[in-house]
């Protein structure tokens, strides 16, 4: 076996699309404390690059997405509220970077995704689940409570009734009944998630990137905004910038023109 192979998270990059893999199936690819920091390091890397136009982000092997956070780490980085602290800043760092990168991001589920990692791929823009697969957040299982960041990604994705529903039974739902509740997009038969997912990053990444961006910007203004008139000038003239573009101009050219356009992110 490969150092690159030993190493928890993997990084391939085949523009546009990149892909980040949590490698420890033999953990059901458990996040430690190290790997919360190393994988928004990882995410902000691709996020700067223009070549990256869409990530996937899932877990090797078929049991398991991410089982969470790794129990192994709770003696050393969550004893006591002290240590508490620090341990959720690493996961708030991880999760506000997934919320504020420009470029689209898509969880790719197999198996388990609890805790942490159903909080992860919570954080991202899109999630397509393999049949078979389970999601669920079973906090109360360990007598602890999800942070902040992450119920308010949870509650403005699946809606305060279902949230409280995942929270307060501590199951792991189904694949479809997640879907039903709106905690995944899709569900597929596992032999087609891989060519479903890759499919979908590749149809994101063919559009506008500063589409994809001012599109992100504008939803997590009108989620931190909700009434409109308190939007500042520079926040509602968000969406005017996008004329003013290469790539506007191009995209009007090509739909003329019947052709697929050609963007450049300018």
């Amino acid at each position: 076996m490969s150092a690159t192979a030993l190493d928890p998270i993997l990084v391939e990059c085949q523009p546009p699309v990149a892909t980040i893999t949590i490698n420890r199936p033999g953990q059901r690819n458990a996040i430690n404390y190290a790997m919360w920091g190393e994988l928004a390091d990882r995410l902000a890397e691709l996020d700067a690059d223009p070549a990256v136009r869409a990530v996937v982000i899932t877990g090797a092997g078929e049991v398991a997405f991410s089982a969470g956070a790794d129990i192994a780490d709770f003696d050393q980085y969550r004893a006591d509220s002290a240590k508490g602290r620090v341990y959720n800043a690493a996961v708030d760092r991880l999760l506000t970077t997934v919320a504020n990168m420009d470029t689209p991001t898509i969880s790719m589920i197999q198996g388990f995704a609890a805790g942490g990692g159903c909080e992860l791929a919570v954080a991202t823009d899109l999630r397509i689940a393999a049949a078979g697969s389970r999601l669920g957040i079973p906090a109360a299982r360990l007598g602890i409570s999800i942070g902040h960041r992450e119920m308010q990604g949870l509650v403005n994705l699946v809606g305060k009734g279902n949230a409280l529903y995942i929270l307060l039974s501590g199951r792991l739902l189904e694949a479809e009944e997640a879907l039903r509740i709106g905690l995944v997009n899709q569900v597929t038969p596992a032999e087609e998630l891989h060519a479903c997912t890759y499919r979908l990053a590749a149809d994101i990444a063919a559009l506008a990137p500063l589409s994809h961006a001012v599109n992100k910007r504008i939803l997590n203004q009108v989620q931190a905004k909700p009434a409109l008139a308190d939007l500042t000038p520079e926040e509602a003239d968000l969406p005017l910038a996008q004329f003013d573009t290469q790539d506007y101009q191009e995209g009007y050219r090509a739909f003329l023109e019947k052709r697929p356009p050609n963007f450049i992110g300018k």
